[in-house]
C-alpha cells in the first residue's frame, strides 16, 4: 500500500474555488490573477524570439541578459550590486524557488518557523525535507509579528524562517525596524531566512517596500523570492528568480538544475527585453494597483463588509460578521459563489488553527475595473 508523503495535502483551495467560479460563472475574484492581459510590448517580444528560433535550452542557471536585467533593477530599487552570475538565479515560478531553497537547507528535523496566515506551499516543501513547521500566528487585525512569541519559539532546531512581505493573504507590511528586530534576534544563530516579496512593487500610499535586499547583514544569510509573472500581468508565464549570496545560491542551485533544470528559453529573452525597453512599467506599478483598490473599497462602502485597505499586494480582506456570522469562511465563501456570484479565498486555510472567530475573507482587485463593479454591485446587494 502506498503511504503517502503528504497525507494532509489534497487540492488547493485555489484550485477548488477557480473551479466552482466556472462551474456557477461567478466573477472569480479567489485565485490571484489578473483578468487582463501583460503589456503589448512584452506579448510581442514573445512571439518575435519564437520565431526567432529561442526555443531550445535557456542555461541552468537562466539566461544571462535576464539574470544582468534582475541585477540592474535590485541595484537601482535596492542600492545593492548582486553579482548576476553567481547570485541570480531564474525559476519557473516562485513557488519552485521557494521549494528549492527550502530543499537546499532543511534536513531531517530542521524547523521552519512560517507566520500564519501564510501561504500554502511553505509547510508541503518542508514536509518533504524531512522538516517540521513551527506556526506563529501574526497578531491581529494589524497582521504583525509578535516578537516575544518569535523569540520563544526559536529553538537549537530552528533552520529558517519564512518571511513573507508584502503579505499574502492580508496585504500588511514589515517594515525596515522589524528587519532589525528579525537581525538582532537570530544574529548569533545558525538560522537562514527565505525571503518571499513576489508582491515587491505592489505597495501602496506611499509606503515602500522593506527588501531583505536592502539589509546587509539579513540578505547574508537569505534567499530572496520573487516573480515575474506578478510584476508583468502574465501569471501563467510561471517564471520567477531568487537571489542569494554565492555560497547559498550554489546550493540552491544543485536542487534546482534536478527539479526543473532551467526555465522556458523565450519567455526569459521576452522578460529580459521588456525590462531593458520599458523600465518604466516597475515604477507606475503601485499606482495602477492602489487604483483598483481604491476603486474596489470605494464601491464596496455601501456594503455591509467591512475592512481595512490593504497596505500591499492586489488582495483586499473583508470581514463578513455583520452578514452571516453563522457562516465559518469556507461556508461563506461557498454561499457567496453559489449564490451571489462572487468567488473569494477563505482566510482560515491559511491556517494551521484559524482563530475561532475569524470571519474574513479575501478578495482578489487585479481584475479589470468592469469586473470590480460587477463584483461590488453584487456584494453590496448581499
Amino acid at each position: 500500500m502506498l503511504i503517502s508523503k503528504l497525507p494532509n495535502v489534497g487540492t488547493t483551495i485555489f484550485t477548488t474555488m477557480s473551479q466552482l467560479a466556472a462551474q456557477t460563472g461567478a466573477l472569480n475574484l479567489s485565485q490571484g490573477f489578473p483578468d487582463f492581459d501583460g503589456p503589448d510590448a512584452l506579448r510581442e517580444a514573445l512571439a518575435r524570439h519564437v520565431m526567432a528560433g529561442h526555443n531550445q535550452y535557456a542555461p541552468m542557471t537562466g539566461l544571462p541578459v535576464l539574470r544582468e536585467q534582475v541585477s540592474n533593477k535590485v541595484a537601482s530599487l535596492y542600492g545593492r550590486q548582486v553579482d548576476s552570475d553567481r547570485e541570480v538565479t531564474i525559476t519557473p515560478g516562485a513557488t519552485q524557488a521557494i521549494f528549492c531553497a527550502i530543499q537546499a537547507v532543511i534536513r531531517p528535523g530542521d524547523e521552519v518557523i512560517v507566520f500564519d496566515p501564510c501561504y500554502d506551499s511553505y509547510e508541503p516543501s518542508v514536509e518533504l525535507a524531512g522538516g517540521v513547521c513551527v506556526h506563529q500566528p501574526l497578531s491581529l487585525p494589524g497582521f504583525s509579528i509578535d516578537w516575544q512569541k518569535l523569540a520563544d519559539a526559536i529553538s537549537p532546531r530552528t533552520r529558517m524562517i519564512v518571511l513573507n512581505t508584502p503579505h499574502n493573504p492580508s496585504g500588511a507590511l514589515i517594515d525596515m525596524a522589524d528587519l532589525d528586530r528579525l537581525a538582532a534576534l537570530i544574529r548569533d544563530r545558525d538560522i537562514y531566512l527565505l525571503s518571499d516579496e513576489v508582491y515587491e512593487h505592489l505597495v501602496f500610499d506611499g509606503r515602500e517596500h522593506a527588501s531583505v535586499l536592502r539589509h546587509e547583514e539579513l540578505f547574508q544569510r537569505a534567499f530572496v523570492v520573487n516573480s515575474f509573472g506578478k510584476t508583468y500581468h502574465v501569471t501563467g508565464w510561471k517564471t520567477g528568480y531568487v537571489i542569494a549570496p554565492p555560497a547559498l545560491t550554489s546550493e540552491l542551485r544543485k536542487v534546482h538544475q534536478y527539479v526543473s533544470f532551467t526555465g522556458v528559453t523565450p519567455l526569459q529573452w521576452a522578460l529580459a527585453d521588456f525590462m531593458a525597453t520599458h523600465p518604466e512599467h516597475v515604477s507606475e506599478l503601485s499606482a495602477f494597483y492602489q487604483a483598483k483598490r481604491d476603486l474596489f473599497c470605494d464601491l464596496l462602502s455601501g456594503s455591509r463588509f467591512s475592512f481595512t485597505r490593504a497596505a500591499g499586494t492586489y488582495f483586499q480582506l473583508a470581514d463578513y460578521s455583520a452578514i452571516r456570522p453563522d457562516l465559518d469562511d469556507v461556508a461563506m465563501s461557498e454561499w457567496m459563489t453559489r449564490e451571489h456570484g462572487v468567488a473569494s479565498i477563505p482566510i482560515s486555510v491559511f491556517y494551521q488553527t484559524p482563530p475561532a472567530e475569524s470571519r474574513l475573507v479575501r478578495f482578489c482587485f487585479a481584475k479589470r475595473e468592469e469586473t470590480l463593479r460587477q463584483a461590488a454591485q453584487r456584494l453590496c446587494a448581499i
